[in-house]
């Protein structure tokens, strides 16, 4: 294997394994460089004292037929445990249905509250806001500002680390598309008109029984026995390219006890792509590295607190939609599986939005532990004193951000690349800074593998293009999009945070708009 060039994959995450497999089905060599100790970058599953939990959730959900293929050629089906979908709305101590429901809803809220959020919806119709350029004034020219208010702002706010009325409509008008309050209130009585329209998502999944770790554990040992190499705990430094060539002929390696050369034919890399831009050797010119530098990354850190089984609850998680308290989302591993949890109790995962270097973010484990209970208890979901441990695991890049300089810099990049190291692949979430669900970033991957073992030419930053909401249900013919947007924010309200190499951290489920239904 030594003597053969092969490939050479950056990230042993899902877009740089799936990449392994492919390139070794096909009877073509190829190592893995990953720069963590573990595979499956933010699709591993932690493992704590026996308690496992995933970094941010991960449904086995895709519309991609070889996709699918893959997971059950990868883990048997006695592997998977088919899980029902359940999220919901915490707000003012109250559980609300997500997708919200006008009548479920109504109840909550009661007759006074709802009355009021009418006659906001009635001044919104009658007077919209002027400016529906930005989430703000499109969701409460929709919806009235009381109701966005309490089911859109807050937790758009805690998700991206900045006020509404900065991020552009865009995502809105994807994201919560076709719906409106009017819509809501005809869809809840029982000869409702336009249910059709109504954005319906799905009521179950897959799940592998011992967390999507298991996954990229098992695809990892099956990469080794057909003769693959992984290489964990091993840093991609350098890049090396030949401009006379115009080819990347080999990356600089840090790891196993140094430093060393890996010849390659061809690079597919998961890593940031701003780290791979910076990696090359002779180094892009300025205006490339000046776009590479620019990009922006939304960070993310889950604090796993064990408690009574009592204080368990049937969803995969609760959307907290009060500002009060700083966590965002609230997963309960008991509910994707019995088998992450040990008998009698449950594990907790309170998930917060930051920002690499910040202050949460340096904030000690023994403090974050006794926040998160503070704030668990404070919203009434436990009793004090009834967290038994806690666990902090954080997990830089999580969430690529579109600013408004985003595509222009992706743009620059990527024509630099293909002009000037065609043999260099990005691949994935990160490595692509594209904002994708964990089948986009193993699509592009097998996209990537054809094109060079079989000749092919697949446009692979065509994956996730498309309009249609990743979890829709549709029976609409023609309509199989697999796309998933973000929102475009204001460059100037975004910190840089710190580069990390290693995988292109491909999987989170990226958190989720309410829509109405």
């Amino acid at each position: 294997m030594g003597e053969q060039h092969g490939t050479v994959v950056i990230g042993a995450g899902p877009a740089g394994l799936t990449a392994a497999y492919e390139l070794l089905r096909r009877g073509e060599p190829v190592r893995v460089f990953e720069a963590d100790e573990v595979v499956g970058g933010i699709s591993r599953t932690v493992e704590r004292d026996g308690w496992r939990f995933d970094i941010g959730g991960h449904r086995f959900f895709t519309k991609v037929p070889r996709v699918e293929a893959f997971w059950h050629e990868i883990l048997p089906d006695e592997d998977f445990l088919l899980r029902p979908r359940m999220s919901r709305i915490f707000y003012r101590g109250a559980l609300f249905n997500y997708p919200l429901s006008a009548l479920n809803a109504l109840r909550n809220l009661g007759l006074w509250e709802s009355a009021l959020c009418m006659g906001s919806y009635a001044r919104a119709r009658l007077r919209p806001p002027r400016d529906q350029s930005h989430f703000e004034g499109w969701v409460s020219a929709r919806f009235g500002w009381r109701l966005y208010s309490m089911f859109f702002k807050t937790y758009t706010e805690k998700v991206w680390g900045m006020p509404a009325d900065q991020l552009q409509a865009d995502w809105a008008a994807q994201r919560i598309k076709n719906l409106s309050l009017a819509k809501a209130v005809r869809n809840a009585l029982p000869f409702g008109r336009g249910r059709e329209d109504v954005t319906s998502l799905i009521e179950e999944f897959q799940y592998p029984k011992y967390g999507p770790g298991m996954m990229w554990e098992r695809c990892a040992e099956q990469v080794r026995g057909r003769g693959g190499r992984i290489d964990t705990g091993t840093w991609v430094t350098a890049v090396h390219r030949d401009p006379a060539r115009r080819r990347a002929v080999a990356v600089t390696v840090n790891g196993g006890g140094g430093q060393r050369s890996e010849p390659a034919e061809h690079v597919i890399s998961s890593m940031p792509i701003s780290e791979l831009v910076a990696a090359l050797r002779p180094a892009a010119p300025a205006e490339v590295l000046a776009c590479a530098a620019d990009l922006r990354y939304r960070d993310f850190l889950t604090v796993a607190l064990v408690v009574p089984a009592k204080f368990s609850f049937p969803d995969n998680w609760i959307y907290v939609h009060d500002p009060a308290v700083r966590v965002g989302r609230i997963q309960n591993f008991g509910s994707w599986s019995p088998h992450l949890v040990k008998d009698g109790r449950t594990c907790l995962g309170l998930e917060y939005f930051v920002f690499e270097g910040d202050e949460m973010w340096r904030t000690p484990d023994a403090d974050l532990v006794a926040m998160a209970t503070a704030e668990l208890e404070r919203l009434g979901l436990v009793r004090p004193g009834a967290v038994e441990a806690g666990y902090v695991v954080r997990m830089p890049k999580a969430y690529p951000v579109y600013d408004e300089r985003y595509q222009h810099n992706i743009d620059v990049i990527r024509a630099w690349l293909a002009r000037e190291v065609p043999n260099v692949h990005p691949v994935g979430r990160n490595g692509m800074h594209r904002y994708n669900n964990q089948d986009h970033s193993m699509l592009t991957a097998m996209l990537t593998v054809e094109n060079i073992a079989d000749g092919a030419a697949h446009d692979v930053w065509s994956v996730n293009v498309e309009q249609d909401y990743h979890e829709q249900a549709t029976n609409r013919p023609g309509r199989h999009g697999t796309g998933r947007d973000a929102p475009v924010v204001p460059s100037r309200t975004i910190r840089a945070g710190a580069a990390v190499p290693g995988d292109g951290r491909t999987v989170t489920e990226p958190p989720a708009q309410v829509p109405l239904a």
